[in-house]
């Protein structure tokens, strides 16, 4: 987990520029990335209060719950994905190629199919379904492994990453909480995830 002997080494990035159309409660939210040369790993830890998790199913709306969020954008991609993970392991993921709403919703992108959401392996530290909400301190963890392989369906062949410099952005949401937030990595210009032009960057060193 957190400091293992794995993730033990690894600095990580903080989400803690916090919307302000947001509660008073800012969790503390931090995030490890790996990777090897076949998947991208990562983990959330979260110090949080009023947990909440209903969502179970893959592609539900675990946005609505205590969620934590990595967008990823290829080098030299035209589309991004997007992978959203509430506090009980549940997923919502898609490659996303134009953003702009339309109807409340994205107007092009292509939802992740079940297997390849089954490839996506999840370890979250709490269970599945978290009702009624925990009020008081939590400490959860979310870790995850993403295979390139699935990257590569959507976005083409991804060539060795070490060196490559890659956009994304990281987030923390709980929007039917009892104490709704939205936090990012990078700051965005408005409380819209799907921002890509508010990505940071990202290398992956040897």
């Amino acid at each position: 987990m957190w400091e293992g002997p794995v993730w033990r080494r690894v600095s990580p990035l903080f989400v803690d520029c916090f919307r302000p159309e947001g509660s008073d409660h800012r969790p503390l939210t931090q995030c490890k990335l790996l990777f090897d040369d076949h998947n991208i790993f990562g983990i959330f830890r979260v110090d949080d209060r009023f947990v909440r998790s209903v969502h179970t199913g893959f592609q539900t709306d675990v946005w609505k719950d205590s969620c934590v969020e990595a967008f990823i954008q290829l080098k030299d991609c035209p589309g991004y994905f997007n992978f959203e993970f509430n506090c009980g392991g549940a997923l919502l993921a898609s490659y996303v190629t134009d953003p702009i709403r339309k109807d409340g919703r994205l107007k092009r992108y292509a939802p992740l199919l079940t297997d390849e959401g089954q490839q996506i392996r999840r370890f979250a530290s709490l269970a599945a379904r978290v009702e009624p909400e925990i009020e008081t301190p939590q400490v959860w963890y979310l870790e995850f492994a993403i295979p390139l392989a699935v990257l590569e369906k959507y976005a083409g062949p991804v060539g060795e990453i070490k060196g490559q410099v890659w956009r994304a952005n990281f987030y923390k949401c709980g929007n039917e909480t009892s104490h709704p937030h939205w936090a990012s990595w990078a700051p965005l210009s408005a409380r819209n995830f799907h921002d890509p032009a508010s990505f940071g960057q990202i290398e992956f060193c040897g």
